[in-house]
């Protein structure tokens, strides 16, 4: 098989010389985060006897306090749960809703011709702590305060800042200082930790007891609601405490594709799962094996494959009220895929594509929409989990930008999320602000499986990234047989609005033919985001776990 990946030097005596680790193995339980005291503390929670989802609500509430860039309790969440029992599916959306006073028209007003990025008009009700509690009440075995123990212990007594995130805390120093609780809360001694360094949130401990003994609703219609919603209100920003009261996770079902034998599930709106979809589907056309990993032909069309779906994705990504399930239906669909393959010449980058009629209403062309807002953000974590029972977990927990909006309320340790930003004031497109509507979201967990058996449970943080990642690893699986080590962390590719980011081990000579055809490409180090996985062997069930290299975290099994 040719290949258009170089491999870099390296010392492992088995597998891909380029290769950082082997996957992790076990046979009771495996899970795989981005940091490793979460890690741990999710898979103690098996070893004491709990399930997949336990562990995955127990690591997602360690991360909340020891990456707290990326998530946390003001933050949202999907997941995606095959129960073992049952031997079924479910989607959970737990992303907030905009406030009841929501007002498009005033911003414009105002002047605003997109949706503010930070700051208090890009809060919007923050899921978080709901997904957990519904999480746990519908496939868990322990109680919310269980599962925040851990969380809770790193808050108050602290833990050492890993690597990358010191360096993401230090990129965001300078807007955390022009909010006076954040500076306060997160810049102790006015700076950004160091890696190593030992830090603190005693607030957010404070916090977390709070939903520890009075669970969910200590948020939604509690003290800890009243306190977002009074900050959020006084700065003028669009949410109450009746907005967090009015507050519901849903319980959904995935839309799905089928892929050259396995079939993929992903989130429905409002988030953009059926992006992946839409470029598997096209890319199924295609023998992309044969062309070679990271070959010029193939990120070539993958490239286009992304622009092609992304142009959809302005058009009707929204709150799902607002995406007729006809159109989704079109969307993913093989019929509509190989229309819109018609669009890509091998030879040459296409110009800007359209959005396909998609057989709905809907805009037909370019929008405008202001559904490019994650294009260069995506602080966000991601974490899989399996057990010996047959469950499976795949979670995505998200503040959007590093440090979401950039506010902290005071006296709780919470910075809050900036989803609001992904909202369009573009009068009568499906995604402009409105009230108790949910924004156009990024975060997709993901689940390949194998006939009616979980596979690979797995995701890509990174906003934008996160869809167009998700087919580069169903390639790397299916197409070229990759193990859930080696699928994550061979070099990617990001495509962006100005052009494609490449990473290092892209070759020289691919590079150059894809400039031949028109791509403008950028350095890609820091802009691939993090992937997680977990993989059930379909032979002999033993439990896989594969991490980024690209972020501080492990996979871990017993």
């Amino acid at each position: 098989m040719t290949t258009g990946s170089h491999s870099l030097s390296g010392d492992r005596p088995t597998g891909r010389i380029h290769g950082t680790r082997s996957p992790v193995l076990a046979r009771n339980g495996v899970i795989a985060t981005s940091q490793p005291l979460a890690s741990a503390a999710g898979l103690q929670v098996m070893l004491d006897g709990g399930n997949a989802i336990d562990a995955a609500v127990t690591a997602a509430a360690v991360l909340a306090v020891v990456e707290p860039t990326m998530t946390g309790v003001g933050g949202d969440l999907f997941a995606l749960v095959f129960d073992g029992r049952t031997r079924t599916l479910r989607a959970l959306n737990s992303s907030g809703r905009a406030g009841a006073h929501a007002d498009a028209q005033a911003l414009r007003a105002r002047g605003c011709t997109e949706m503010p990025g930070h700051g208090p008009l890009s809060v919007t009700v923050p899921g978080s702590v709901a997904g957990w509690s519904a999480l746990l009440e519908a496939h868990g075995t322990i109680p919310l305060s269980r599962a925040l123990a851990p969380a809770i212990r790193y808050a108050r007594e602290g833990f050492p800042v890993s690597e990358i995130v010191a360096g993401q805390w230090s990129e965001s120093a300078p807007r955390l200082a022009e909010d006076a609780e954040a500076a306060r809360v997160l810049l102790p001694g006015g700076r950004a930790p160091q890696p190593g360094e030992i830090f603190r949130n005693p607030d957010l401990a404070g916090t977390l007891e709070q939903i520890a003994g009075g669970g969910a609703a200590a948020v939604y219609g509690g003290p800890i609601g009243d306190a977002i919603a009074s900050h959020v209100g006084a700065r003028g920003g669009f949410l109450t405490s009746a907005d967090f009261r009015a507050h519901l996770s849903d319980w959904v079902d995935p839309i799905r594709t089928t892929y050259r034998g396995y079939t993929l599930y992903e989130m429905p709106p409002n988030t953009q799962g059926f992006v992946a979809l839409e470029m598997l589907n096209m890319l199924e056309g295609y023998d992309v094996r044969a062309m070679g990993h990271n070959s010029a032909d193939y990120l070539h069309v993958y490239t286009e494959a992304k622009r092609i779906a992304f142009a959809d994705r302005a058009a009707y990504l929204a709150d799902p009220r607002h995406v007729p399930p006809e159109l989704l239906a079109t969307l993913v669909s093989k019929e509509y895929a190989a229309e819109r393959r018609k669009q890509i010449d091998m030879q040459r980058v296409a110009r800007v594509p359209r959005a396909g009629g998609a057989g709905a209403s809907g805009p037909a062309g370019p929008t405008g929409a202001s559904s490019a807002a994650g294009e260069k953000r995506g602080d966000t974590v991601y974490l899989a989990a399996a057990d010996r029972f047959g469950n499976v977990i795949s979670l995505i927990n998200s503040l959007f930008d590093s440090f979401g909006a950039g506010v902290v309320v005071p006296g709780t340790g919470i910075a809050l999320h900036s989803r609001g930003g992904g909202f369009t004031l573009q009068p009568g497109h499906p995604n402009e602000l409105a009230p108790g509507k949910r924004p156009f979201h990024t975060l997709v967990p993901a689940l390949l499986m194998m006939g009616d058996r979980p596979f690979m449970a797995f995701g890509v943080m990174g906003a934008d990234n996160q869809a167009q990642a998700h087919a580069q690893i169903v390639a790397n699986v299916v197409d070229f047989g990759m193990n859930v080590q080696e699928a994550g962390e061979v070099p990617r590719v990001r495509h962006f609005e100005d052009g494609l980011a490449v990473e290092s081990g892209i070759a020289e000579p691919v590079r150059a033919a894809l400039r031949a055809r028109g791509h403008v490409l950028h350095d890609g180090r820091g802009m691939m985001g993090g992937y997680q996985a977990v993989r059930i062997d379909p032979e002999t069930g033993v439990l896989q776990g594969g991490s980024d290299p690209r972020k501080d975290g492990m996979a871990a099994g017993w």
